[in-house]
């Protein structure tokens, strides 16, 4: 009796500055592939921390983000699309505090990804109190972008309005089919 070989999931992180679509995008690949996506582990843990948060509490982030992925991971139909990565929580580290938990990126070194789709800054600005930076998006995507230019990873600029974001992630999602 021939044993069907499931394929292997394919996991794709959207990355960028605060407020440039990343879980809208998330939400929509994981609805147009008809699989699962991970939410930003951060957004649920701030916003039940009942105070400010420390760079201490970005390890914590850190470690419920990889738990979450692999664990929505073994759900997945084929892709699975990150609403964020420890990549997001380490620029951020490093844009906040000037440095970045060693464990942090000895977490980073364990997580791979077959694409990285970088939000690009286009979008309008929405107030929110989790966001910080309005007025630094730029310097922020500018890191995003060197970082991932320089780990030589698979990536794509999403840009443009909602529509046009869209076609563009799917089109990158299908050339890793």
């Amino acid at each position: 009796m021939d044993t069907e070989i499931s394929p292997k999931v394919r996991r794709i992180a959207i990355v960028g500055p605060e407020c440039t679509g990343k879980t809208d995008l998330a939400r929509f690949l994981a609805d147009h592939y008809n699989t699962v996506w991970v939410p930003e582990f951060a957004r649920e843990y701030l916003e039940h921390l009942g105070r400010s948060y420390h760079q201490s509490d970005l390890v914590t982030i850190a470690n419920g983000q990889v738990q979450s992925e692999n664990a929505i991971a073994q759900q997945a139909n084929q892709f699975v699309f990150c609403d964020t990565t420890l990549l997001v929580i380490k620029i951020w580290s490093e844009f906040k505090y000037h440095t970045c938990d060693p464990e942090i990126l000895q977490l980073m070194q364990q997580q791979k990804y077959d694409l990285h789709l970088l939000t690009n800054i286009d979008l309008p600005w929405e107030d929110d109190p989790l966001r910080e930076h309005p007025h630094k998006r730029q310097e922020l995507f500018d890191l995003y972008y060197n970082a991932l230019k320089k780990s030589d990873v698979n990536f794509r600029v999403i840009r443009g309005e909602y529509a046009d974001r869209r076609a563009a992630a799917i089109a990158a999602v299908e050339q890793i089919r």
